[in-house]
């Protein structure tokens, strides 16, 4: 994977984060930059050992699947990448409810984690490939604690619909990068 690769996986791994933290931010009373900074933290982290879980997974399989890892990696990318466009056209309308000042930490765990099963998987796929893990998790977790950030404040002025745009267009960055692994591993066959 080149700088471009990593630099766009790690922005579509961040895209789901972003929708939720908008809706994170949305759901407290005016946050401050403390609380986003907080919650990037908090998601980033999280999101930066997920893939290393994976990859540590896949890369104990890897001997056995060595012929078809490319399709392995396609396959859940395009998953992966269909769960994220297709979950952002979900609708769901939730009551108004009176809004906190902040998220409880274990709230913000769990949110975080659930968030980040894509990166795990992601993970998975990347332990076919050529690839420096430490180099491609933390570059996803420094993009989540970024977006993570600017979404808890975007969140504050725009609330869900913008989430939902961002989650979608990271989705079809995963089915364009597992696209991409697919054709140089044909065409250099």
């Amino acid at each position: 994977m080149n700088a471009a690769s990593i630099t766009l996986l790690a922005l579509a791994m961040s895209t789901d984060a972003f929708a939720a933290a908008i809706g994170k931010g949305s759901a407290l009373m005016k946050p401050r930059w403390s609380e986003a900074v907080r919650t990037g933290l908090i998601f980033g982290v999280i999101e930066a050992i997920t893939p290393l879980v994976g990859w540590a997974l896949g890369y104990a399989a890897a001997d056995y699947v060595e012929s078809w890892d490319h399709w392995i990696a396609f396959v859940l990318l395009l998953v992966l990448g269909l769960r994220m466009v297709r979950g952002a056209f979900q609708h769901t309308d939730a009551p108004e409810i009176s809004k906190p000042a902040r998220h409880g930490f274990w709230l913000l765990v769990a949110t975080g984690f659930a968030t980040s099963i894509d990166a795990m998987a992601v993970g998975v796929g990347l332990a076919f490939l050529d690839v420096n893990i430490t180099v491609v998790a933390l570059s996803i977790g420094f993009a989540t604690f970024a977006m993570v950030t600017l979404g808890v404040m975007v969140g504050r002025l725009l609330g869900h619909v913008t989430g939902r745009w961002a989650e979608a267009v990271g989705g079809l960055v995963l089915i364009a990068i597992g696209s991409l692994i697919l054709y140089e591993h044909l065409s250099a066959v």
